[in-house]
């Protein structure tokens, strides 16, 4: 049995002997600037290893940093683009706006210029009742602006409806497209007459209003005729466009004819209208 070694060097004095053995040896080197000579050599495969590698740490955070400003830069270039980007959509939204006030305005002009012969004054519409279609609403004239209930009301090609009741400074309107409107129509062609009436579930389906009792003992009438408001009419005044005929078909008695209407008007956007001052006197015809 082999006996313990009762001397032990503590291993820090180890390593620190070690330490100025190393230290002693590169001092050496570096005085006498041996040049080729073993520690040279030493420190060839030690420090130069270590020195690239602290290199290229350096540039890799010296890249990054740079990156990191470039990202900032460009992150700070494209707020502001995104900004004059709104800035100019915003612009752009207002122009689009104005031009369709404007059409809109021109729509009028030319509808005015359509029926001369009629006084009429201008209103906005304020307020409808529920659902996609203007059937029933409000505008912001009333009687201090001379209208009266009965007073026929226009917008963009033709007829929209009717003056069922008036305040003040506002006005209530039916439009031809609501269930219990019935317009006494003529076509522009034939001078045939028939019945123009509302029916806001056409209108969802189809876009369209019912045409009945057509008269067309000529046979003459086809899809694309103007269908207008017709003398007899006690409420609505003559030769105001309602729309075009889109379908015809005979009905069951063969001696009249049924089918739709396309309006003038689109029921669905309806901003501005005429109100005409100017009533019809009673006629024959309930409407």
């Amino acid at each position: 049995m082999k006996r313990k070694s009762k001397f032990k060097v503590p291993s820090k004095y180890i390593l620190m002997f070690l330490t100025l053995v190393c230290g002693g040896l590169i001092y050496a080197s570096f005085a006498m600037n041996l040049s080729g000579g073993p520690l040279n050599t030493v420190a060839g495969y030690v420090f130069v290893p270590m020195q690239r590698g602290i290199n290229f740490v350096g540039r890799w955070i010296f890249d990054k940093a740079d990156n990191l400003n470039d990202l900032k830069d460009v992150m700070a270039e494209n707020q502001e683009l995104k900004t004059q980007v709104d800035a100019l959509t915003a612009e752009l939204n207002t122009i689009k706006l104005e031009q369709y006030e404007l059409d809109n305005l021109r729509e009028l002009l030319k509808l005015d210029q359509k029926y001369p012969s009629y006084e009429k004054v201008a209103a906005s519409v304020i307020g409808k009742d529920v659902g996609n279609w203007f059937s029933i609403f409000t505008i912001d004239k009333g009687s201090k602006d001379g209208i009266e209930v009965d007073m026929n009301v226009i917008a963009g090609s033709g007829l929209v409806g009717i003056v069922t009741d008036v305040g003040p400074n506002y006005a209530k309107v039916r439009s031809i497209i609501d269930d219990v409107s019935k317009v006494s129509g003529m076509l522009v062609k034939t001078s045939d007459r028939c019945i123009v009436h509302g029916d806001l579930q056409e209108m969802n389906e189809n876009q369209k209003i019912l045409l009945t009792d057509l008269k067309d003992s000529k046979d003459k009438a086809q899809s694309g005729d103007e269908v207008v408001t017709s003398n007899i009419s006690d409420k609505y005044l003559q030769g105001i466009l309602i729309g075009y005929i889109d379908q015809l078909e005979m009905d069951s008695n063969n001696l009249t004819k049924s089918g739709t209407v396309t309006l003038a008007v689109d029921f669905e956007h309806l901003e501005e209208v005429l109100v005409i001052l100017d009533k019809k006197e009673s006629g024959e015809a309930s409407e």
